[in-house]
């Protein structure tokens, strides 16, 4: 039997290895703590794997896995087009692949402040199909939603708001680890906060994750061949999960250092991708890797409510990138020439830009953003005063308070858990967290959490 796997898949595969012994997987379990997702087909054991992305995989007649073929390999091969010739040819695509995803159904569009669900929306504006758009935003946080809804209303669409609130997680942790596997840590998706209210509107998601990375520079300007391996490893590694995960390699007495054996994995990888270019090298590289090990886990969660359908995780949304000059997709070109066609759209505030939106962003710098930047920290200050401190990441929602702590340190405190992972070790982390400075830590306590729930779940009887 033969699976094959398209370039960026939806879902997880696991299949078992022949004649592996069934162990825990230390090394990639110590990446995991560092980056937050396991690298290439990777698994908390060694004989359980993820089928690699744009691979044929053969299976004996027992369903062991025996080999994996690549069927399909990044390349950079630029076509001489121009860049109007560029832009027409993605829009084309674009619509013909939402089109077909779409088929005519009812469409559920969650929509954030950025550009990937916003060209999404565009298009679906165009199309015949009745959308469901959607938003969230975080309690005491960014008003998200109502960047969102300015889009819905613009292009015709229903739309609902969510507030993501303090404390969520607690009420719906396990059923998150059985969804996702605990192979994602869980503070990032924040729409299991609101499962069940999606589960209520009906039609097929259409969701726009990996646009930004597809369409946009894969290293900055300036980086050249020898800074490749440096470069992916510092926007891998949290340093604080790095930190972790040294403590971690030693306490289980691995061979050698964790950051040379990470490094090595990086190197290993790269050298793979035979592309001269280091933009679309890079690119390739994201994708094969945190695209498809960290972005696709959490895609389960929409697929507990309906059918998803991923625009840019087609196989010729992958191919067209590889045919279009880097000077193209850098800064996320394409994409804006393609929203500045509907000036009303465009208008519209662009979140990562605020309070500017896509005509005229290029002015967000001193001085113009000053007056933007006073009453945004004032604001902030305000709520800090009224006790309703701002709220950027979700983190803050699911750690911080009395309630939350007591949740959480019933987990990170667990007599079975701690047979693996020592309390020293979690206390000094947590300790960090809670005394030196919660926001570099939180990736690490956030790490311990989500082991702490796998490994609860999976040594009951032990």
């Amino acid at each position: 039997m033969v699976i094959s796997s398209s370039i960026l898949p939806k879902e997880h595969v696991f299949a078992k290895k022949s004649n592996v012994k069934h162990t825990l997987h230390l090394e990639a379990i110590c990446v995991f703590v560092a980056t937050g997702f396991f690298m290439d087909e990777d698994t908390y054991w060694k004989d359980l794997v993820c089928l690699a992305s744009a691979h044929d995989h053969e299976f004996d007649s027992n369903g062991g896995l025996i080999k994996s073929s690549p069927n399909f390999q990044w390349h950079y091969t630029p076509r001489k087009i121009s860049f109007d010739q560029a832009l027409e040819e993605y829009v084309a695509l674009l619509t013909q692949v939402l089109k077909e995803q779409t088929n005519g159904r009812e469409v559920i569009l969650p929509l954030s402040g950025g550009l990937d669900s916003r060209s999404q929306a565009l298009v679906l504006k165009k199309l015949s199909n009745p959308v469901h758009a959607f938003s969230y935003s975080f309690q005491n946080g960014y008003p998200e939603h109502q960047i969102a809804k300015k889009v819905a209303s613009v292009c015709g669409f229903d739309f609902n708001e969510f507030i993501i609130k303090q404390g969520y997680l607690w009420n719906c942790i396990k059923d998150l680890a059985t969804i996702n596997g605990c192979y994602s840590e869980f503070t990032h998706p924040r729409q299991m906060a609101v499962l069940n209210e999606l589960k209520q509107v009906q039609g097929v998601f259409s969701l726009g994750h990996w646009g930004d990375v597809l369409f946009d520079r894969g290293v900055p300007e300036g980086i050249n061949e020898s800074e490749i391996v440096s470069f992916v490893f510092k926007k891998m590694v949290k340093p604080k999960g790095l930190e972790l995960a040294q403590c971690l390699w030693e306490h289980w007495g691995l061979d050698g250092d964790f950051k040379s054996y990470l490094i090595a994995r990086i190197e290993t990888g790269l050298k793979k991708i035979k592309i001269d270019n280091i933009s679309a090298k890079v690119r390739a590289f994201k994708t094969i890797q945190w695209g498809h090990r960290w972005t696709t886990t959490n895609l389960s969660i929409f697929k507990e409510a309906h059918p998803i359908s991923m625009p840019y995780y087609d196989n010729r949304m992958c191919e067209f990138i590889c045919s279009i000059p880097e000077a193209y997709l850098a800064d996320r070109r394409l994409q804006i020439g393609h929203l500045r066609q509907d000036k009303t759209i465009a208008n519209i505030t662009w979140q990562a830009q605020r309070p500017f939106n896509i005509n005229n962003y290029s002015i967000n710098k001193m001085p113009f953003n000053l007056p933007h930047r006073v009453l945004s920290k004032f604001k902030r200050l305000g709520q800090g005063f009224l006790g309703h401190p701002y709220v950027q990441r979700n983190w803050e929602l699911q750690f911080l308070g009395e309630n939350n702590e007591e949740c959480l340190k019933g987990f990170l405190y667990n007599e079975k858990f701690n047979e693996w992972i020592p309390r020293a070790i979690i206390e000094d982390f947590y300790n960090r967290f809670r005394k030196v400075n919660a926001i570099p830590y939180s990736h690490p306590v956030s790490m311990l959490l989500t082991l702490s729930v796998w490994y609860q779940r999976n040594f009951k009887g032990n």
